[in-house]
Parts: C-alpha cells; structure tokens; sequence
C-alpha cells in the first residue's frame, strides 16, 4: 500500500469517528492524533532501517509538537485514530491492530524492565477509553472495549468491556439478569450498572444476586416436593405465589 493512500486512509478514518471533523484541510493542519501517525510511520520505518537515533528523535519531536508519545519501535496497524490524544504513550513493544481508536491519556506501558516483548497487543477494533492504562504483554481482544481510566493487567477476551481499577470484565448476561430481577422487586434498575464503583450500587447488585439465588433454591424445592409426590396449593407453583408456612403445614 502506497504512502499516499496510507494517508487518505488516516484522514477518512477521522470523518468516520469524530462528527466535529469539517473539511479535509481542517484535519491536515489541526488534528494531533493524525500528525501523530502520520509521523510515526516515518519514524518506525526509520526504526527498521537501523537508523535508530534519528527514529528517536524524529519520534521526539511528534511529541513535542502534538503531545503523543509513541515509540519509533511500536507496530501501528490501519485506520487507527488517536482522538485528542495528549498524554497519550505507547511503547515500545506495543503492538496496534486495524481500526483501533485511543483517547487521551491512554498509556499502553511495561511492567518490567526486561528486554522483549513487554507491551500490550491491540487486536483490530479495540476501543480505548480516556485515561486508561493497559499494562504489561496482555493481548486485548478484537472489538473489545476498555473504559475510561481502567487499570487493565490481564488480557480481555474478544468484544469484551474492561471497566475499573484492576480492571474486570462485565458479565452482559449477569448485568441482564439483574436487570429483570430488580424490575421483579418491583424498582427500576435505571443507571444502576456493574461498571460503578459506588459502594451502594455495589450492595444493591449484592441484594438482587441474593433474591435471585433465592428465587433459584425455592424453585428447586418445590420442585423436589413434587418429584416426592407432595402437591402444592392452587396457585402456588412457582416462588413468587409461594407461601412460606406451606413446609410447616407439610411437616406438620
């Protein structure tokens, strides 16, 4: 793939992830994360000529000028877009797959002074959110979404959410099945999500997964009692209708 094109492709890939861009002109001359690339590429392919201190420095000076710090050493895939992008670093080993997007403040850093492999991987897709910190040789999988200043440590499954500090995966079916547990209680689980910190938020999520456990354990009662030939009163056969003084009537 020719330069040229390389750059027609940086600039589109702008229009198609931020609504304030205007015009290509407005791009070219205002838009840090595209200068960032832009010299990047020319920087790594110095990088891999051998000429390292002017890979170094060239990459130094797209620091100063746009306040994005990537190593000349960094594999950077297509359509990658760097939003904003200050305070952003990417290391040396980091490797960035195809159609990545990073907001500001993201560091994708080492954990070891150790030579090799020592940065994260991006596969195509990944979204990074601002602030946050992926840490170490961990592989983020493809489509995967990382949060705003999450801590990530470990690798994150394909088309997964990271959230936090250490990051954790959102479990999407547990965050569902809380939701229609909680509109079961009769309240709305509205703005109520796993990816809060809040200490109450956490002790709601606690009392829903125990109702729903609850739920779980009465109807594998009743339906014990069934198998055992007992029979249950009319419109009782299921854990909402059921009276709780039924086991004393049967023991009884």
């Amino acid at each position: 793939m020719s330069l040229f094109s390389q750059i027609k492709e940086d600039i589109a890939v702008v229009f198609d992830r931020d609504p304030a861009a205007r015009s290509t002109f407005e791009v070219v001359t205002t838009y840090p994360g595209f200068h960032a690339i832009l010299i990047h590429r020319l920087a790594h392919g110095l990088w891999r000529r051998g000429w390292k201190w002017l890979a170094r420095f060239t990459s130094h000076m797209a620091r100063w000028l746009t306040g994005i710090e990537i190593h000349p050493g960094a594999t950077i895939g297509r359509r990658v877009f760097i939003d904003h992008g200050m305070g952003v670093v990417v290391g040396e080993t980091a490797e960035i797959g195809d159609d990545c997007t990073l907001y500001h403040g993201v560091t994708l850093g080492g954990t070891s002074w150790n030579k090799g492999k020592r940065h994260p991987t991006l596969k195509p897709g990944v979204v990074v959110g601002a602030g946050a910190k992926i840490l170490g040789p961990i592989i983020i999988g493809a489509n995967a979404r990382v949060g705003s200043n999450a801590v990530v440590v470990k690798d994150v499954p394909d088309g997964a959410t990271a959230v936090g500090i250490p990051a954790r995966i959102l479990d999407s079916s547990a965050e569902q099945a809380r939701k229609a547990q909680a509109e079961k209680l009769g309240f709305s689980a509205y703005a109520i999500s796993a990816d809060m910190n809040d200490p109450v938020v956490k002790a709601i999520h606690g009392l829903i997964d125990h109702s729903a456990h609850t739920d779980k354990r009465l109807d594998m009662i009743l339906a014990h009692l069934q198998k055992l030939g007992a029979e249950l009163p009319a419109g009782q056969d299921k854990p909402d209708d059921f009276d709780p003084n039924y086991l004393n009537k049967i023991v009884d």
